[in-house]
């Protein structure tokens, strides 16, 4: 099905302005999520097999998750799984709804299989968020595979408010998802990396594990550019904020290099760069963290996943998870059924009996 999204499908989309495409398809799943049929047929053409694994505690049935960012408004929770991912971040979620930055905030490094976006936390805020996802658990369509939440903070929020503002949205959340990720680490929010810095992040931490009543896994997401210095600080909360893994990374606001006129243009644009230039980075920081914790600390890793090798390199730095966002647009709604089929030949091929077993082997 592949050869279909990339000769027809994507074509056809990438004719169209990215936010209003991803919106598109977004909601074209959100209404075949309603219908039972609909998604068993997904799941059909599209779902993964099974290669199970369990990270802080929680059953996954595929290591391949969605990223936050593709379904910030839980508008197609059962339709993921569908498309054979093994579990889903919803969100970025804000306290208080907001529309996000001005338009165009989002464009396609086409060339490079680059996304640049600037969206600016642009979701319906946690109490809508929360209405959702209770409705969509009273309908009987939740799906079997893990669902988490991406936190951020709301942009009229101050700084010395953030920890406040992300316990608002813990508070209505926590009971309707099975994991939480600080996200301190997006470019586009104002100062809000900032947070990342070892006082302020630990002054959330300890809030929302004051709350924490169920014990729900915290993680926390990194920007891939930070120094491994920074990263280290972070790791020095993993043990005394009871943190159960990292998410690394988030996008990057640093440029490769390009000869290409049309590219140069548009990696002028302001915002994160995600997608295949990520894709050498987020690995140095996942196996630097991997080492720096001695592989005591999960660690799911997103930037630049489009194949099986892709996800091999990840695992093997250290992650025990895996995201995909930009990998999913260039390659279409089979990519995460393509990677998990291509692990498991790659966890045969290298002779190993689980997925655990290849997590940090790379020297």
């Amino acid at each position: 099905m592949g050869w279909l999204h990339k000769k027809i499908l994507r074509p056809l989309l990438f004719q169209q302005d990215s936010e209003r495409a991803h919106n598109f398809v977004v909601t074209q799943l959100a209404r075949a999520s309603k219908n039972k049929f609909t998604c068993d047929l997904i799941g059909k053409l599209y779902g993964s097999p099974a290669l199970p694994t369990e990270v802080f505690g929680l059953k996954f049935p595929n290591p391949v998750g969605l990223a936050a960012g593709m379904d910030k408004h839980a508008a197609a929770v059962p339709g993921w799984s569908a498309l054979g991912f093994g579990f889903t971040e919803l969100g970025g979620v804000t306290w208080h709804a907001q529309p996000g930055n001005p338009k165009p905030r989002m464009f396609r490094a086409i060339p490079d299989e680059g996304v640049i976006n600037r969206m600016g936390f642009n979701n319906s805020g946690a109490e809508a968020v929360a209405q959702k996802l209770t409705e969509w658990k009273k309908s009987g369509r939740w799906p079997s595979h893990p669902v988490g939440i991406n936190l951020g903070k709301s942009k009229i929020t101050p700084l010395e408010n953030a920890a406040e503002d992300y316990l608002d949205s813990f508070r209505v959340l926590r009971d309707l998802a099975d994991f939480f990720v600080v996200n301190v680490s997006s470019p586009n929010t104002p100062n809000l990396r900032q947070l990342q810095d070892k006082l302020a992040l630990n002054e959330i931490l300890i809030a929302l594990q004051q709350a924490n009543i169920a014990r729900k896994p915290i993680l926390v997401k990194v920007a891939p550019d930070l120094s491994f210095e920074a990263l280290d600080e972070i790791l020095e909360l993993v043990e005394p904020r009871q943190l159960a893994g990292m998410v690394a990374t988030n996008t990057t606001i640093t440029r490769p290099q390009t000869g290409d006129a049309a590219l140069a243009k548009i990696y002028a644009e302001t915002g994160g760069l995600s997608g295949r230039p990520l894709r050498a980075r987020s690995t140095e920081v996942i196996r630097h963290l991997y080492k720096q914790s001695s592989g005591t600390v999960p660690i799911i890793g997103v930037g630049g996943i489009f194949t099986a090798e892709d996800a091999w390199e990840k695992i093997t730095a250290g992650a025990s998870l895996l995201q995909v966002y930009t990998g999913m647009v260039y390659e279409g709604p089979g990519v995460a059924g393509k990677i998990v089929r291509g692990l498991i030949k790659r966890l045969k091929r290298e002779g190993f009996g689980t997925l655990k077993e290849a997590v940090g082997t790379a020297r």
